[in-house]
């Protein structure tokens, strides 16, 4: 247990701590935040940073401090529920493209340049707009795309695979190809997706915050990073903190992400 933990690398360890404080966070808000982050105070509009209020407040009186540390629990649940199901699909549709090989992969890569021939956030951006603003349907928009970037990484590995000793023992021996994919090739195959996936989150949070500051993603009053920015760009010039400190949350656990895939890369690798 110890020699792992001394043998992860440096970057996973520091990301990792990061993810951990944010996911802790983002579970129990209440237990970090010194004020109700909707709670008004009209006595105490845009004060500056201050020791009763060290991330200020903004033009409703509102804790700043309290209202980011609150949409950690919005946008820690982006980076998991918008990407979740595109991992699973896209890896399992991958893995069966892969192993399949010709007309399927044929037809597999003529979905995959149809979508990724558009830019991934006008495409996001115009599903969203015909369903409704709101995280449900900007989960739907990129479930609809971002299963074809695991899928295509997913099936590239697979066909690495499929050509190794243990791929051909499985199939002498009679094992269905379900087992042979399922069972034996596919966890082989997973770093790709896995460690795409870490950064994937990072991007999600990214796209999140995007949707929230122009009117698509999450909706006021709710505490969302994005929302809070759109929030202070009015007050840009006399009050800087209202925008400035939900992105520098945004930044630190994009961070956070990044530095755990990357050091997840690293670790696998040493470990094949």
């Amino acid at each position: 247990m110890h020699r792992v933990l001394f043998d992860l690398p440096a970057t996973m360890i520091i990301g990792g701590i990061i993810l951990f404080a944010s996911f802790v966070l983002a579970f129990f808000p209440s237990l970090f935040a010194p004020y109700d982050p909707n709670a008004f105070d009209y006595g105490a509009l845009l004060h500056a940073p201050t020791l009763a209020h060290p991330f200020g407040t903004d033009n409703y009186g509102r804790d700043m401090l309290s209202r980011v540390i609150h949409a950690y629990t919005i946008d820690m649940q982006i980076a998991v529920f918008a990407t979740i199901v595109p991992v699973i699909v896209g890896t399992l549709i991958g893995a069966v493209v892969g192993y399949a090989g010709g007309l399927t992969e044929a037809f597999f890569g003529r979905v995959v340049d149809a979508i990724i021939t558009f830019p991934f956030l006008v495409l996001v951006i115009a599903i969203v707009s015909v369903l409704g603003p709101g995280l449900i349907n900007m989960y739907i928009a990129v479930g609809i795309i971002d299963w074809v970037f695991y899928g295509r990484l997913t099936a590239a590995e697979i066909k690495v695979q499929k050509r190794l000793d243990y791929a051909d023992a499985g199939r002498v021996m009679g094992y269905r190809p379900s087992r042979v994919v399922f069972r034996h090739l596919l966890p082989n195959a997973m770093t790709p997706a896995l460690v795409y996936w870490m950064t994937d989150m990072a991007l999600a949070i990214l796209l999140g915050s995007s949707l929230g500051y122009l009117g698509l993603g999450a909706q006021p009053p709710a505490a969302e990073w994005g929302v809070l920015i759109a929030d202070g760009k009015n007050f840009m010039t006399t009050a800087w903190w209202i925008s400035i400190f939900p992105g520098l949350a945004i930044v630190i656990t994009g961070l956070g992400f990044s530095l755990f895939g990357d050091g997840l890369a690293e670790f696998l690798r040493t470990r094949r």
